[in-house]
């Protein structure tokens, strides 16, 4: 927060010259149902360590957290400064009209619009973390069992619920039958083999090669893998926060990333291989919030690394010119039991 000085040209080289930071002054955040701990107190913290006030609004769907925050969020912090709402969705552009000096929104797209229309009208920024199907592309040139550890647990932990997470596989047919059977040792070896009825959206999108199993009453859904995915099927139109990994199939990274480019920008591009060259081509010719190779989800606890989305996945929460790249090699085989 102290002053910054700047570099001074032959005009102003008597005078001091520097950049001072101030706060905004008051905040409004909206937390998402997706990690709602996570999402609610980290843009509180950077908003109280930038010297604002700040008005807290938790997701609705999360009726016992948002209920926690309301209650304990006055016992530790000034009642002046910060606040708990527990508005409804729907009441949230109305509440963003009232006129904040920064909006802070993590949700859906649909919802994030109607959230950016509601702050044009004052001119207030607005910060957006939005869903996005974050692509993972597997090269033929990559340690498979290492990669299945990866990606399994980059998917499937906290059941599903992760907007970092890959959301769906890119690779060539034999990588597939290698990635699927590695997968389904990990899962095995993660969750064990209890099992129940599938869920209604896994009968709608290809085949199911691992899991499928479901208990409604009890919300749980086994750790799936599908195959025989395409672009069309319903699983690859929604945001799926669910333990769900689908696969679909390619010829060669030109392809891979001819895909990647139809789609919406993502919050994450993955990639897991030996070539360098895969690895940089991915990097320049795809646009995502970040990049991260030979891991998942790494490069959002990096805190050297800004975190946000481009495009339809959201806006960063720095410098709007950085996409945040994690490059992680060489690859470390490690033995599935």
């Amino acid at each position: 927060m102290q002053p910054q000085q700047v570099e001074r040209n032959l005009s102003t080289t008597l005078d001091d010259c520097y950049m001072v930071n101030e706060p905004l002054g008051v905040v409004f955040i909206v937390g998402g149902w997706c990690s709602p701990v996570q999402m609610c107190l980290v843009p509180l913290v950077g908003a109280i360590a930038a010297g604002n006030c700040a008005i807290l609004n938790p997701s609705e769907w999360t009726v016992y957290t948002a209920e926690l925050l309301h209650r304990l969020i006055p016992l530790y912090l000034d009642t002046e400064c910060f606040h708990v709402v527990l508005a409804l969705k729907n009441d949230l552009p109305d509440i963003v009209e009232l006129k904040f000096d920064h909006v802070f929104f993590t949700g859906t797209r649909e919802d994030g619009n109607k959230i950016a229309q509601a702050a044009a009208r004052t001119l207030t920024p607005v910060t957006l973390v939005l869903a996005s199907k974050n692509p993972c592309y597997v090269d033929q040139h990559c340690d498979i069992v290492t990669t299945a550890q990866r990606i399994a647990w980059a998917r499937f932990h906290n059941a599903g619920q992760s907007l970092v997470a890959p959301d769906y596989i890119l690779c060539h047919k034999s990588v597939q039958v290698q990635l699927v059977q590695a997968m389904k040792c990990c899962l095995m070896q993660f969750y064990g083999s209890n099992s129940k009825e599938s869920h209604k959206i896994l009968w709608k999108s290809g085949k199911v090669a691992v899991g499928g199993q479901a208990i409604e009453a009890e919300k749980y859904i086994a750790p799936t893998i599908l195959t025989d995915i395409v672009d069309t099927d319903l699983i690859m139109q929604q945001d799926v926060f669910g333990p769900v990994l689908p696969f679909l199939t390619v010829q060669n990274v030109d392809e891979a990333i001819a895909f990647i480019n139809k789609q919406e920008k993502p919050l994450c591009v993955y990639a897991f291989s030996n070539d360098n060259k895969v690895i940089s081509q991915l990097i320049n010719e795809t646009s995502s919030g970040s990049f991260c190779s030979n891991d998942c989800v790494l490069q959002s606890l990096m805190v050297t690394l800004p975190f946000g989305g481009v495009g339809t996945s959201g806006t960063e929460v720095s410098d709007l010119s950085v996409s945040p790249i994690c490059v992680i090699r060489p690859m470390r085989s490690e033995p599935c039991l």
